[in-house]
């Protein structure tokens, strides 16, 4: 008898040390990976457009979930500024057009950034690629602003191989000038040192890349061989050029991924991928079918391609989710994902989780596409139903993907607006093809009056003169922080 209880007594304690281990491992923070395409169009991944090579994003796109409902701002340091504060542009003053590297601009210094979080709560913090949100003084630089690491670049586009945009020298590691990139192409230097890193981190302790890649933004700029490889069946010379870029990007997010996978990482992992606006027509970016471009607050322009892709996360995963996001939700999402819901003050994002998690239904029912008054540009979402009015950003029309040398004849020509609203039901409607606001005046007038109301809470956009002070030439030929 005495034998028999001891066995029991001995199968419980290894039962609750099992169930304990199980708790215990399900509650360790996840590490969290944020890669960002630059520039990538909704058409411009191969699960949309057959013309582009994308098997590695394609493979984790299907295997997690896509987000078919998920906003982003219609240029790039708006949509960053976002991710980083968890507010709205207008909120914060860049809703604006894009910083320029001879403006004080930059992401306000009172707000806490995604990485100080996260670094409060025992996470590694890494940021590779692409800043965009100020440098003229070094307290606006990644390793300033919550990043243990940063290598990259601080302005919006530069070359690809010489890493040099309007007369100065942009790359950086931490806060020194880095020259001896000069000559590799942007996405294999990012690549090789976010491996690094990687490698380099102990797993132990939860770890956040921040992999904003300069891919692929213009200049139109790839090695010949991704073309031969991948791309030689497009006519469309840009197009055949841009088809390259999405193929070295996608080539960099396998590598990524496949070295997390083989040292351990994917078994706890919440990996999130987006792009930071629309694609630029002009630069054979491509949205179809969905209407306009980047710089745009029609869909094409503020409609991203974004997915999210775990292991052990998620309820349920091989799927679409329609509900409705944007960009300035990825800060509080990410931090309840971390642990801990964020509500230290009060900020515009709404946290995904639940919904990412548990496929419940989307909490945000409203967002703000832009309010910029220097722009006279102004929309909202509200349920099913967008009201833009004054700018839309030019670039109205819907864009094939071109077939020959120089932009394809829209589809249908847009019928000229009748008045300075307009109009539509998204969720009937997504290609925003026809204007309810003759029919539809008293959805017209609701909307009106709740863009009214987030008009009043706009904050004066932060774009000033150009400021000769931040001349490269002053500052050994580089685009440098000391001047504000």
């Amino acid at each position: 008898m005495v034998c028999q209880r001891l066995i029991m007594l001995t199968t419980a304690i290894f039962i609750n040390l099992v169930v304990s281990s199980i708790v215990v491992a399900q509650q360790k923070p996840p590490h969290i990976v944020f890669v960002v395409a630059d520039d990538l169009g909704f058409n411009d991944v191969s699960f949309r457009a057959d013309d582009m090579h994308t098997p590695n994003i394609d493979r984790m796109a299907r295997e997690g979930i896509i987000l078919n409902s998920s906003y982003v701002q219609p240029l790039c340091s708006p949509s960053r500024s976002a991710w980083m504060s968890g507010f709205f542009p207008f909120h914060t003053g860049l809703q604006h057009d894009a910083m320029h590297g001879w403006q004080k601009a930059y992401l306000p210094g009172n707000l806490t950034t995604l990485p100080e979080v996260l670094k409060s709560r025992g996470y590694a913090a890494h940021a590779v690629g692409k800043w965009h949100l100020g440098f003229c003084n070094l307290k606006y630089t990644p390793t300033y602003r919550g990043f243990d690491s940063f290598l990259g670049y601080y302005m919006a586009m530069e070359d690809y191989y010489n890493h040099t945009q309007g007369g100065g020298y942009d790359f950086r590691n931490n806060t020194a000038v880095e020259r001896n990139v000069i000559g590799q192409y942007s996405a294999h230097i990012f690549t090789e040192h976010t491996e690094k890193i990687i490698r380099a981190h102990n797993k132990d302790q939860p770890l956040f890349l921040y992999l904003p890649f300069q891919s692929v933004h213009e200049p139109l700029e790839v090695p010949q061989i991704y073309i031969d490889k991948y791309c030689s069946h497009i006519g469309n010379t840009s197009r055949r050029i841009k088809c390259g870029m999405v193929a070295v990007l996608d080539e960099a997010f396998g590598n990524i991924t496949s070295l997390l996978s083989t040292l351990g990482y994917m078994d706890n992992i919440l990996l999130i991928f987006t792009t930071d606006n629309g694609g630029p027509v002009p630069f054979a970016g491509n949205n179809w079918p969905l209407r306009g471009s980047k710089h745009t607050i029609w869909e094409g322009g503020t409609r991203g391609t974004a997915f999210v892709w775990s292991n052990n996360l998620f309820s349920k995963t091989g799927y679409t989710n329609d509900g409705m996001m944007h960009a300035v939700d990825w800060f509080p999402t990410i931090i309840e994902a971390s642990g801990k819901k964020f509500d230290e003050y009060k900020i515009d994002g709404m946290s995904q989780w639940d919904t990412i998690r548990h496929n419940t239904p989307s909490p945000r029912e409203e967002f703000v596409y832009n309010i910029d008054t220097m722009a006279n540009m102004f929309a909202i979402r509200h349920g099913d139903y967008k009201l833009i009015h004054g700018n839309t950003g030019g670039l109205d029309d819907w864009y094939p993907v071109p077939r020959v040398d120089g932009l394809q004849e829209e589809e249908v020509a847009p019928p000229p607006p009748s008045g300075p609203f307009r109009l539509f039901n998204i969720k009937e409607d997504p290609e925003e093809r026809k204007d309810l606001t003759e029919t539809q005046q008293d959805i017209l007038n609701q909307m009106k009056t709740r863009l009214d109301a987030w008009r009043a809470t706009e904050v004066p956009a932060n774009y000033p003169k150009n400021d000769p002070a931040a001349n490269p030439a002053k500052w050994g030929g580089a685009w440098s922080s000391g001047w504000c």
